[in-house]
């Protein structure tokens, strides 16, 4: 288990100054002060502009502040970045309005969005000790965050709900003696998300885990252990409910539907009866 430092504590113990602490956590050692202004001066004007002026402003320049930048990129407004220079994005990669992309912890391996992801409103991507790739053509949805201690890999073409959770963080609950905060969170290890998987609203994957191709997650769902391919889980904490298998899902709800309408044509007549 990896026990991953927090930022608290790296600023407690360090004696250098506020500027190269701010520095260090924001853009790290790569291109030193240059970078740092750079970083300053976009993030603070054509980072904030509006409309379609702000979005073809930061097309142009925010490609200096990131390690590789694809074709057709588009940056939301007030994007909060860490680390940029960690951070490689593919062709026609789309960022919205507020979101965070963090790779302070990501390492040599970085915070990689393949060609045609795209991170929705609000959304959250942290490498606090580990990489994060996203797979291409795959969908973060808002208000959703993905924290990575270990590592955290999204296959292809992986749909991401809005408000959903995925982080291999904890921390030890054995001495109640000591605070939470002073734990020390640690990772179990990476999580690991087929490709082809829908994740529903609010889910929640934790934990050590991987995550089947083509499985379903339903909303709600807390996952604390491997999803097989193919099948749909849910609940807290999630099982599996069945699998998909060839049938078309509303196929499968007509039936259904059929089956009760036909039990309480024939269910009727009797209880008319027994009222006699």
């Amino acid at each position: 288990m990896a026990k991953y430092q927090t930022v608290r504590e790296r600023l407690d113990g360090s004696e250098q100054s506020a500027l190269r602490a701010y520095r260090d956590l924001v853009v790290g050692d790569a291109g030193g002060a240059g970078h740092l202004a750079l970083y300053e001066l976009l993030t603070s004007t054509v980072g904030l502009a509006p409309g379609g002026l702000g979005l073809l402003l930061r097309r142009q320049l925010y490609p200096h502040l990131l390690g590789a930048v694809g074709r057709g990129p588009i940056f939301g407004r007030s994007l909060t970045l860490r680390h940029p220079r960690r951070i490689r994005r593919g062709d026609r990669v789309t960022v919205d309005d507020y979101a965070l992309l963090d790779a302070r912890g990501a390492g040599d391996d970085g915070l990689r969005l393949d060609d045609h992801v795209i991170v929705n409103r609000n959304a959250m991507l942290r490498c606090k000790a580990g990489p994060i790739a996203v797979g291409g053509q795959s969908i973060i949805g808002s208000n959703s965050s993905i924290v990575s201690l270990s590592g955290v890999e999204l296959g292809e073409a992986v749909l991401l709900a809005s408000s959903c959770c995925i982080s291999a963080g904890a921390y030890p609950t054995d001495d109640p003696s000591t605070r939470m905060l002073d734990q020390g969170a640690y990772s179990k290890g990476p999580i690991r998300i087929g490709d082809d998987v829908w994740i529903g609203t609010g889910a929640m994957i934790l934990g050590r885990v991987a995550v089947g191709a083509h499985a379903i997650v339903a909303a709600g769902a807390v996952v604390t252990r491997d999803v097989p391919e193919g099948v749909i889980v849910g609940g807290m904490p999630a099982r599996v409910i069945r699998s998909r298998g060839r049938a078309d899902d509303r196929t499968l709800g007509r039936q259904r539907t059929g089956a009760l309408a036909a039990a309480a044509a024939q269910a009727a007549p009797a209880r008319g009866t027994s009222r006699q």
